[in-house]
């Protein structure tokens, strides 16, 4: 998945087929909306601060294994305090019930 803005390099008919041939599932986010980006934004940059931006790596290979690596720590071990200081892979199988439940008691 390639999560974008609508800029016109994303949009193109040569950039969709691109995506289409190679299968890749498009994401935009939607017109003059600024915070369906936010989410990835946020990820992108914790990644870059907390583990990517005083390294240096061999190869790709290097690469890919750091951000794997950094995903399941981001997922499963780091908290976050916009869902009461837990982790994503905890909030997930309560849903969304139970993150109502916890800001009643917040």
């Amino acid at each position: 998945m390639f999560h974008s803005d609508q800029g016109t390099q994303y949009s193109s008919k040569a950039y969709i087929d691109y995506c289409s041939t190679n299968g890749i599932t498009q994401s935009m986010s939607r017109k003059g909306n600024c915070w369906d980006n936010a989410v990835m934004e946020r990820f992108f940059r914790s990644l870059k601060a907390e583990r990517l931006n005083h390294q240096s790596f061999a190869n790709h290979f290097e690469v890919v294994q750091n951000v794997e690596s950094y995903i399941y720590f981001y997922n499963y071990k780091r908290i976050h305090s916009a869902i009461g200081y837990m982790t994503p892979a905890f909030i997930l199988p309560c849903g969304v019930q139970k993150m109502a439940e916890l800001e009643k008691v917040a």
